[in-house]
């Protein structure tokens, strides 16, 4: 089995997007990427918006040749978006690729009328309806039935993927956010070596010391379970979330790394940095409007970094 994060925001991007290869299957998970639109009131820098042109380009090769894609739920940053922003995944670069695999998605059971709106824009632009794969079982994946999106009955419901070849067992576990005791029960009943899942939203004043402190207990719960676990995404999109994750790792001999970490690459937390990259380099006036009218490009941003 080889796992491949291609988005994150260690990675610079919003997102949890992975491609695992087995050998039979090339599985997407999570095919989308988005960045926060106004972040402290500013517009993503153009620094983050070339990150984001990496992981698309890197999208839409993995689903060339996918033979399953998994959409674990609606929000922009999950999946293609028909009405994509400047800085989402479009629909249309890669609606193509999806008209040939197997699809398998989270039903949309109770889930707002947005994404309601977006699941059916979507199906209408492949040619192809989602059917709702929680619960089901093929081959080496099996996907777990609705699990709380963060805390229980505030953000709505996610599905979990698991993958298993010989003895590895690897888990998607997108936006569980460390915040529901039924999303780790589920995750190590499934008895995997690898997870990839979202770590607590560090940055959000609504996270008191409590939750923070049942976060960490579910965490280290889960750490000591598995021989690595990969938090990205809502945590580490504050420093203070790059900070708990490597507190975190401190607490246990198994690794507890990020996306970055896992892939080998320098940590690019561009969305926890945007007010800084203000400050380092000025944007230009009327940069954003003139890039989304594609008369601005982010060719004097590609090479920066952290």
């Amino acid at each position: 089995m080889r796992i491949e994060i291609l988005g994150a925001e260690s990675l610079g991007v919003r997102g949890l997007c992975c491609l695992v290869e087995t050998r039979s299957r090339r599985i997407v998970i999570d095919p989308g990427v988005a960045l926060g639109y106004r972040r402290h009131g500013l517009l993503p820098h153009p620094v983050q918006v070339a990150a984001a042109e990496r992981v698309k380009v890197a999208i839409e090769k993995a689903l060339e040749n996918a033979t399953d894609v998994v959409i674990s739920h609606y929000h922009g940053e999950h999946h293609p978006m028909v009405d994509a922003n400047p800085y989402q995944l479009s629909a249309g670069r890669v609606a193509e690729s999806l008209r040939h695999p197997r699809l398998w998605s989270k039903g949309v059971q109770n889930i707002a009328s947005a994404q309601i709106h977006r699941v059916r824009a979507l199906a209408q632009k492949i040619g192809r309806d989602f059917s709702a794969a929680e619960g089901l079982s093929s081959g080496c994946l099996s996907f777990s039935p609705p699990v709380p999106h963060g805390e229980q009955g505030r953000g709505g419901t996610v599905m979990m993927t698991r993958i298993k070849e010989g003895s590895k067992v690897f888990v998607h576990a997108s936006d569980i956010q460390m915040l529901s005791d039924e999303a780790v029960e589920q995750i190590l009943r499934w008895r995997p070596t690898v997870v990839l899942a979202s770590g607590p939203p560090i940055y959000l004043p609504s996270l008191t010391r409590e939750k923070r402190e049942e976060a960490l207990r579910r965490t280290l719960k889960l750490a000591r379970e598995v021989d690595v676990l990969i938090l990205d995404h809502h945590l580490m999109r504050s420093e203070e979330g790059e900070k708990w994750l490597d507190f975190v790792s401190s607490l246990v001999g198994h690794r507890v790394i990020c996306a970055a970490d896992f892939m080998g690459q320098e940590r690019n937390l561009l969305e926890a940095e945007r007010v800084a990259w203000y400050r380092k380099r000025p944007v230009p006036e009327g940069w954003h409007e003139a890039y989304a009218r594609g008369e601005a490009d982010t060719g004097p941003y590609q090479a920066s970094k952290r």
